[in-house]
């Protein structure tokens, strides 16, 4: 008698946000798994999410080296990993993203990450795309961060943030990290970095001017 291929989800216990799991599949494979960022209280718990703020890790030294590198604030880049991953460096997300910044396979490919869940590897190919996408969406960081969630097609489609409430929950949490405080739109800026120096992946040269004009209710509000 031949019998079908079992999965095993045991429950393991690790510092996510997400709720996370280790599935044994039938051939074997053991898959470490996240099951969802809005199955844990705490991720979407506004206050709570915004006191991690420019949250110290073990990969501080990567994030700032590629942040400098692609020219993007390196508090957006653990704003996106903590909203992501929550600094897990196996997850994988339910859709097959992976790693620290949630690499999509495609993705990983398309910036040369050999080796999607080496943290070193999967921050420099998160942080190149992010930096693409701050480019191509003129600097606006709510539209920019949709599109690291939805794909750039999406926000294209829309002309904004696409009518997903996943979306539209990812961009409301990434922004709260962001920022600190709970957000709930406004204004479009960078935060500053660590240590009061200069803004670093903020607006560039002509970016001010353009956001003013395409988008609504936007102020610039200047670098220190």
């Amino acid at each position: 008698m031949r019998f079908a291929s079992l999965v095993v989800i045991v429950a393991i216990s690790v510092p996510a946000v997400a709720q996370v799991q280790l599935v044994v599949r039938g051939d074997g494979k053991k898959v470490i798994s996240n099951i969802g960022p809005a199955s844990n209280g705490r991720a979407s718990d506004l206050k709570w999410l915004a006191k991690q703020r420019d949250r110290r890790s073990p990969y501080d030294q990567m994030i700032e080296r590629y942040a400098d590198q692609y020219n993007v604030d390196p508090v957006l880049v653990r704003a996106v990993i903590q909203v992501e991953s929550n600094f897990n460096a196996a997850c994988v997300s339910n859709k097959g993203a992976r790693g620290l910044m949630q690499l999509m396979p495609e993705t990983a490919k398309r910036y040369g990450v050999s080796r999607i869940f080496d943290p070193e590897e999967n921050i420099r190919g998160g942080v190149a795309y992010l930096s693409d996408l701050l480019e191509m969406f003129s600097y606006d960081l709510p539209r920019a961060l949709a599109a690291y969630n939805a794909g750039e097609g999406a926000v294209t489609k829309h002309g904004g943030i696409p009518p997903y409430s996943e979306t539209r929950t990812y961009v409301t949490r990434a922004l709260t990290v962001y920022y600190g405080r709970p957000y709930g739109g406004g204004a479009v800026s960078f935060a500053g970095g660590r240590g009061g120096g200069l803004l670093r992946g903020g607006f560039k040269a002509a970016a001010p001017l353009a956001a003013a004009a395409v988008i609504p209710g936007f102020r610039y509000l200047g670098t220190r």
